[in-house]
């Protein structure tokens, strides 16, 4: 057994594993006896195959978030739909080019704003409240007679707070304005309902909900999709706003993860959020260890804690839990959580937060292990806070 098999994994938010049902699922178009072929190729039925068993994928996805099949476009993760919303929305902008987010997006949204901004679009960041929400009333502040597309995540990545996207959207379009909404951390976690919630363009990733990297979607309402240009051209694909040869397996494997989540994620809740308070029960009896964001309307999945001892670090917690001490994007970065700025946390403080998420497969054992090494950590640090070596 490798190191890797001994880790309890509590980093579920930055990825999840395939599910063995999607793999199985994706087997079938990728060998010379499947549906291998291109599904842009329908004079013949290798192509028509292919074809047929996308757009049952697109209805898959489509139904998961209460959309029509033919307002999907197939991307390659929630990244390529970010860039494609907010660039494809900018560029075809020729007034209404002001654009709103939050300070607490992933950086797939605020270095793709920061990229507009030098371009001369003029964005309005959104600060969070200290217990990281992004209210109805601040976007209400926001935006203005040129405001054109607000863009915040309903779930967010680091600390699981929700949005209220329904109350934002009534803000948004009475504005006159598009919104456009971060689901990747959200899909198969919380229900969506895109026409309920008055969403007008929305962003999805397989591999956040048990599907396979590489694959994503964008959702884009019918009415929005003449004010969004495409970004990558040749061809003429997806509604002539992503161009590339579709892969098939990929795509398969996204539609079978949505379904499976249509069909779980109720029970799956339950379990995961019955895991979570226990988790949170125990730890937070440990002298130091508090909640970020505990407050704040969130789905059990991710926790945020800090540990508030000087003689803490996440890495203690590593050789025994998959834990972040920040999002991916960040750790990528090397950079300080500018999620946990954003909250009001210092530096020091945000040095010594983790992030731990649940998934589909955390199991009572995985809990117990966990409080187990919480408890073992914590216990470390004060002892060395309390006999500080001699100089």
């Amino acid at each position: 057994m490798g190191e890797a098999d001994n880790l309890r994994y509590f980093d579920y938010a930055a990825t999840t594993p395939v599910d063995p049902r999607v793999i199985e699922s994706m087997f079938g178009c990728m060998g010379v006896g499947g549906a291998f072929g291109n599904p842009a190729s329908s004079s013949h039925a290798t192509g028509l195959r292919a074809r047929r068993l996308v757009e049952r994928a697109r209805e898959q996805v489509a139904s998961l978030i209460g959309a029509a099949g033919d307002e999907l476009v197939w991307t390659s993760g929630a990244t390529e739909s970010n860039n494609l919303a907010l660039k494809g929305y900018a560029d075809k902008a020729l007034t209404r080019q002001h654009m709103v987010t939050s300070r607490i997006e992933h950086k797939a949204i605020l270095d793709t704003m920061d990229s507009l901004e030098k371009r001369g679009r003029p964005v309005t960041y959104l600060t969070p409240t200290p217990s990281g929400e992004i209210t109805a009333e601040a976007v209400a502040g926001a935006v203005r007679a040129d405001t054109g597309l607000v863009s915040l995540m309903l779930v967010n990545n680091e600390i699981g707070t929700l949005t209220d996207i329904a109350a934002v959207s009534r803000v948004v379009h009475r504005a006159g304005a598009l919104l456009h909404v971060d689901a990747a951390q959200a899909l198969g976690k919380t229900s969506i309902d895109v026409k309920a919630l008055g969403i007008d363009i929305m962003s999805m990733s397989a591999h956040k909900v048990y599907g396979p990297k590489g694959i994503g979607a964008l959702y884009v309402s019918r009415e929005a999709s003449d004010r969004i240009a495409p970004q990558m051209h040749g061809g003429g694909h997806e509604r002539g706003l992503r161009s590339g040869t579709l892969a098939t397996h990929q795509i398969v494997g996204m539609g079978a993860a949505c379904e499976l989540a249509a069909m779980e994620m109720s029970s799956d809740n339950e379990r995961i959020a019955r895991l979570s308070e226990r988790l949170l029960s125990e730890v937070l009896c440990l002298e130091g260890v508090s909640q970020n964001a505990s407050s704040a309307r969130r789905i059990p999945h991710t926790l945020s804690l800090t540990v508030d001892l000087p003689n803490f670090f996440p890495f203690m917690l590593t050789g025994e839990l998959a834990v972040s001490s920040t999002s991916a994007c960040n750790s990528a970065a090397g950079t300080p959580s500018h999620v946990l700025s954003a909250i009001g946390l210092t530096e020091a403080a945000a040095g010594r937060t983790v992030r731990l998420s649940l998934g589909r497969y955390t199991t009572e054992e995985d809990i117990g292990s966990a409080i187990t090494c919480f408890r073992r950590v914590v216990g470390q640090s004060r002892t060395v806070e309390a006999n500080p070596i001699s100089q």
